[in-house]
């Protein structure tokens, strides 16, 4: 105990200086700091360390400097000038102390990391940026400066809200809170939802944000730290929804740069015979995205609310994180492939893919009775072929094939499709 009170008075000794030092400028606690729930408190990261990137995967970034071509501005209504980076470093006194959520979440903490973020979501600031989770703020503020004209914070967690909602009332417009989780919109169930589950639908038009064809222009960017926990599950209901052109992709091509751990991005980007990685969650990954690394950052780089739990839910922590940008491939519904049948395609490869060493030929004659022979020959592919061993496009081309025919509307496995559709 005395240990942590001399502790304290060296802190509150170096703060005093500081202040003083630097009278000039407001105290960071005076202008940012709310009053909010007492509680534990999120960890401060005990190194900051970037990675080169430089690895066997597809691209890669080094650290870089903070772009010139970022338009710094005003905070007209916050303070008269951009925030410094003094001003936007946060330590753990000076973040808003809550009480930790259920789930294990990860927060921007540092402002290098802010900025390189930043730099990613830009040139182009104009368009609507949801941010999921902003937590602590520190990414928002650094968006806010760069010149994002319309930033929606998207926070779950209500220990934070009130910090952020005082940030929004004292801008003019540019920041707008919403008390939502992205990764929990329309949740795939069955019955009526909750009426306090929040739908992409009411999300969009609360925002006044329309649908858009698919070719048009991105409407929205969304970042977001991937939750750790079910990380494919939660991907894989997204590329779903894309497919079927449902919830958030009612509204367009809306572009995702989330971080998430080399694992999972390993098994993204497999290539065909990869067997060990390649499997359906790659396939239609791949399919439905153009995918690039941008940067890869140490784990301890991110605060983590329930440190104690991460090990236990997430049963082995990462090196890295990767910041990933998925964007929806704009001639994904062009040759043949639409809403109405996607699903059966989604439905298809997660089926062919479940063996990855079985022959294509077998799993083709249950989609194409005694047709899978034709079939291969049509895209001269050899009769031996594995199913792990088959492309993405070749897939979406054998699909887009087998659905013209009629001896496919007549297997089982198409009425069993539609059967659950309608169900």
């Amino acid at each position: 105990m005395s240990t942590q009170m001399c502790s304290k008075v060296v802190v509150l000794a170096l703060r005093s200086v500081c202040c003083h030092t630097h009278s000039s400028r407001p105290c960071i606690r005076a202008v940012l700091a709310p009053k909010v729930p007492s509680g534990p408190c999120v960890l401060m990261p005990q190194r900051r360390a970037y990675s080169d990137a430089r690895s066997s995967a597809p691209s890669s970034l080094e650290r870089t400097s903070p772009s010139s071509t970022l338009t710094q501005r005003n905070l007209s209504a916050l303070q008269s000038r951009p925030v410094s980076r003094y001003e936007s470093m946060y330590d753990a006194e000076n973040v808003p102390q809550v009480k930790p959520t259920i789930a294990v979440r990860h927060y921007i903490f540092d402002p290098a990391l802010a900025e390189l973020v930043t730099q990613h979501l830009g040139p182009d600031l104009e368009t609507a940026i949801f941010e999921c989770n902003p937590g602590p703020g520190v990414l928002t503020r650094t968006l806010l400066n760069a010149g994002a004209q319309r930033l929606v914070a998207l926070e779950n967690d209500k220990g934070y809200l009130p910090y952020l909602q005082e940030l929004e009332g004292r801008l003019d417009g540019q920041l707008e809170v919403v008390n939502c989780n992205f990764w929990r919109l329309d949740p795939l169930i069955g019955g009526n939802m909750k009426p306090s589950v929040m739908t992409a639908d009411k999300l969009f038009t609360d925002l006044g944000i329309s649908e858009a064809n698919w070719t048009d222009d991105l409407p929205v960017k969304v970042f977001s730290i991937l939750p750790q926990v079910q990380e494919r599950a939660t991907l894989l209901k997204l590329v779903y929804s894309l497919f079927e052109r449902v919830s958030v992709y009612r509204y367009g091509r809306i572009e995702l740069f989330l971080f998430m751990t080399e694992s999972e991005y390993l098994k993204m980007m497999a290539k065909p015979g990869d067997i060990m990685r390649y499997r359906n969650f790659s396939v239609l990954c791949q399919m439905a995205f153009d995918v690039k690394l941008l940067h890869k950052e140490p784990w301890e780089s991110f605060v983590m609310s329930k440190p104690s739990l991460t090990l236990k839910k997430t049963r082995k922590v990462p090196d890295q994180l990767c910041l990933v940008h998925l964007s929806p491939r704009a001639d994904l519904f062009s040759t043949g492939l639409n809403p109405n049948n996607a699903s059966t395609l989604f439905v298809m490869v997660k089926q062919v893919m479940a063996v990855r060493k079985a022959k294509l030929i077998n799993k083709l004659n249950q989609w194409f009775p005694d047709g899978g022979s034709k079939l291969l020959s049509e895209m001269g592919m050899s009769e031996d072929i594995m199913t792990g061993h088959v492309f993405p496009d070749e897939y979406r081309r054998l699909f887009e094939i087998i659905e013209k025919t009629s001896e496919f509307k007549d297997s089982w496995i198409y009425k069993d499709i539609m059967r659950t559709q309608r169900n």
